[in-house]
This record gives C-alpha cells, sequence and structure tokens, in this order.
C-alpha cells in the first residue's frame, strides 16, 4: 500500500496475531527520523450493547517495505522509539489546537 493509497480518514482492516480482524481510521501520517508512521484509530463495531461514547485508544504503526516492495505497518516494539512519535504526535495535536 502506497503512500497514495493510505490516506487520511481512510478506513484500514488490520489482522491481529489470533487471526481477529479490526477497522481503523488513518488519522495521521508522521514523518520522523527517517521514518513513517500511521496513527489509527479503532473503528468502533456497531453492537447494540455497545455505549455511543465509547473511543478505542489510538495505535501507532510504523511504515515498512517487504521482499516484494510493498508498504506495510508494522508494531513499534521499542519502547523508546513509540515514546518518541506519541510525543511528536501529542506535540502536533497541541500546536494544531493553540
Amino acid at each position: 500500500m502506497s503512500e497514495q493509497e493510505l490516506e487520511l480518514e481512510e478506513v484500514i482492516t488490520l489482522v491481529d496475531e489470533d487471526g481477529q480482524e479490526q477497522d481503523f481510521e488513518v488519522i495521521d501520517i508522521i514523518h520522523l527520523d527517517g521514518s513513517k508512521y500511521a496513527v489509527l484509530l479503532p473503528v468502533p463495531e456497531v453492537d447494540a450493547g455497545a455505549a455511543d461514547d465509547e473511543e478505542g485508544e489510538a495505535i501507532i504503526l510504523r511504515f515498512e517495505t517487504d521482499e516484494e516492495g510493498n508498504e506495510i505497518l508494522v508494531d513499534i516494539e521499542d519502547d523508546e522509539e513509540w515514546e518518541k512519535v506519541a510525543d511528536y504526535w501529542e506535540e502536533m495535536i497541541e500546536n494544531e489546537d493553540s
């Protein structure tokens, strides 16, 4: 998936380790220290028993290139890298609000 294909406010489906699919809305794409990251927010499942105001926690994934040259999203396993990207994103949000 190229950057042109993944756009803000687009909904994408990711599959977790257990094979469960979940939809996420792309809320931001960040370029930091030569890497690119996607900030995703879970799309609430349509469920009569779920509260409408329940919102999932945003997740951040890093773009990498697979063996075939396709862009893929991967977990950030380094806590320091994750904190750096999360802090950068929070600063961006705060600056937009000012």
